[in-house]
């Protein structure tokens, strides 16, 4: 399987499809396995760039302490790597605050992004929220860990199906390359740490802003306030939807990053 190395990590990516470069970069407790459910369709027309991000995945070590800045650096080393001059980038949750740091200090290097469900800056209740996840990870039962996240990040559309739920927390569950309950916490503090705000302003790149109505971590008016921020952005309310809406609706989801990139 190919990996970089960098910094003492050694980054675990997979690339699939051709055509114009386009990375994904997943959030919070996620990892390239997140972007399952789209990659049929976008890499018809894209090569996509998949990377598990520090403490996440098939990366090591897993439990190294590292900012946001680092993975964002960790992204652009690899496209440099695999000799792509200028890239697209695609970010959910955390991964998104990865891509506005890229966007923000390679604007050169930076073709378009696509932000979903994410913030220049988490709010206090969510980075104690996210605090509480991470003690808990080692505490419970991986499963109920798991279907309480759920309860956050899926709509309640996504619950009238109790099949489709049990399914999912078998899934992640029983997924082999879990995370530790130390590269979860440091991925918590890594986001903690984060403020893109002012930096925002600068970002040159032309940007798809998408959030879902139900977003319960990043509310829909805060989504939109934050698509005003940047000077080249479109905003994409998903009307229905909650904060993991690539995972619930993944042809809505695909279907905006086509039509973004043309």
């Amino acid at each position: 399987m190919p990996a970089f190395a960098r910094d003492g990590v050694e980054i675990y990516y997979e690339v699939k499809g051709s055509g114009r470069p386009l990375m994904l970069v997943a959030g919070l407790a996620a990892d390239s396995a997140f972007w399952a459910p789209s990659l049929d369709a976008l890499s018809t027309r894209y090569r996509l760039i998949l990377p598990d991000n520090r403490g996440s995945g098939r990366t090591t070590p897993l439990d190294v302490a590292s900012t946001l800045r680092d993975t964002a650096d960790d992204c652009m080393a690899l496209a440099a790597h695999l000799g792509i001059a200028k890239v697209s980038l695609a970010g959910h949750s955390m991964g998104g605050m990865i891509v506005q740091d890229c966007a923000a200090r390679y604007p050169d290097a930076v073709d378009r992004i696509m932000l979903a469900s994410t913030t220049p800056c988490a709010s206090a209740r969510d980075n104690d929220l996210f605090s509480t996840w991470a003690a808990l990870f080692a505490a419970v039962d991986r499963r109920l860990w798991f279907r309480n996240l759920f309860y956050w990040v899926l709509s309640p559309a996504f619950f009238t199906e109790g099949g489709r739920v049990d399914a999912l927390v078998t899934l992640a569950a029983s997924y082999p390359y879990q995370q530790t309950a130390a590269a979860l916490a440091n991925q918590v503090k890594a986001i903690a740490g984060f403020d893109a705000r002012a930096s925002l302003s600068s970002i040159r790149a032309r940007a798809l802003v998408m959030a879902g109505t139900l977003d319960l971590l990043f509310p829909i008016a805060e989504a939109a306030a934050f698509a005003k921020s940047i000077p080249h952005a479109s905003f994409a309310p998903i009307d229905g939807a909650a904060h993991s809406f690539p995972i619930e609706a993944p042809m809505e989801f695909t279907q905006r990053v086509l039509d973004f990139l043309g």
